[in-house]
């Protein structure tokens, strides 16, 4: 993705631990959690109740509980009384919560264009059409599928500096893949790349064009031993490559592979719903446009069978 010409983060900005602010990163910030997207996963599938929640992630009872609370802190679920003696409450996803289900078939599209499992129900999702599909994303002005090398970004009148959040107490999310129900497989690959907040965070500075260790690590205000961490990962993973640029010392760039290339909906997804739930009174940090048609990006999530549009009102889960 083209980076637009913005000023460059100053050492004052850096002094204060200010990183530039990105809807994408706010959004990591509230959803980059493995046990979150756990919950969320479940929550589309019309999970409600805490207990069939905990069966169903095999999720310690307090890590659910803070869990829940922060999902419902942040907007996205809210708690409906379906008892009173004695009182019990079910979770819902809010308009804000619902608004996350294109993001969802960005990781299901990714997932199964990669790593596809037809053990896996996400793996099979059924449109309205009748047909089984893969989620595409594609411009809603022109109709053309969009890519990174498709797109370029301007300052929005959101623009400037936010404050770089301090460190959880544990930093990663990991949960052992003993710790998942059986019969309930889940987007592995997928949680690995969001799951972690720093992990998706490096990616989306990837595809802001920043690919130098000293640029990724300024940009996103991250310990130097956090981020050599995650990209030793993201290597593992084949979301990153990297190649000399200097020797003695040696020095690495690192570079989206195609597998990372092909991310691109999911950040970009995530940059929508980070516009448009989280960017305040002053409006979107930057405005993405699409280069073929000259537009400002708004997508369309499209079924690859019959070409309409995909939401979570006409798709349904193999029997």
């Amino acid at each position: 993705m083209a980076q637009s010409s913005r000023t460059p983060i100053s050492e004052t900005a850096r002094a204060t631990q200010s990183i530039q602010a990105n809807s994408a990163t706010r959004a990591l910030n509230v959803l980059g959690d493995r046990w979150t997207l756990m919950i969320l996963y479940l929550a589309f599938q019309r999970v409600r109740r805490f207990e069939e929640f905990q069966g169903r992630i095999g999720i310690a009872r307090s890590l659910l509980i803070d869990r829940l609370r922060r999902l419902q802190t942040a907007g996205i679920l809210v708690r409906v009384r379906y008892q009173e003696r004695p009182a019990r409450e079910d979770y819902h996803l809010s308009e804000m919560g619902r608004d996350l289900y294109s993001l969802a078939l960005m990781i299901v599209r990714w997932e199964k264009r990669w790593f596809f499992d037809p053990a896996n129900p996400a793996h099979r999702l059924r449109h309205s059409c009748g047909n089984d599909f893969t989620p595409e994303f594609r411009c809603g002005h022109c109709g053309d599928l969009v890519s990174p090398r498709d797109v370029y970004v301007e300052d929005g009148p959101g623009a400037g500096f936010d404050s770089a959040r301090p460190p959880r107490a544990q930093r990663r999310s990991i949960v052992p893949a003993d710790a998942l129900n059986q019969g309930n497989p889940m987007l592995d690959r997928a949680f690995q790349v969001l799951g972690d907040r720093w992990t998706a965070h490096v990616i989306a500075a990837a595809f802001m064009g920043h690919r130098r260790f000293n640029v990724i690590q300024s940009a996103l205000g991250v310990a130097p031993n956090i981020l050599s961490d995650r990209l030793t990962r993201l290597l593992d993973m084949g979301v990153l490559s990297r190649g000399l640029y200097q020797q003695r010392p040696d020095r690495w760039e690192y570079r989206l592979t195609e597998i990372g290339r092909d991310l691109y909906p999911l950040i970009a997804e995530l940059n929508r719903w980070g516009d448009r739930w989280l960017a305040g009174d002053n409006g979107p940090p930057l405005i993405t446009f699409h280069r073929p048609c000259g537009h400002r990006l708004e997508a369309r999530v499209t079924c690859d069978q019959c070409g309409e549009t995909v939401d979570a009102f006409n798709v349904t889960p193999p029997e």
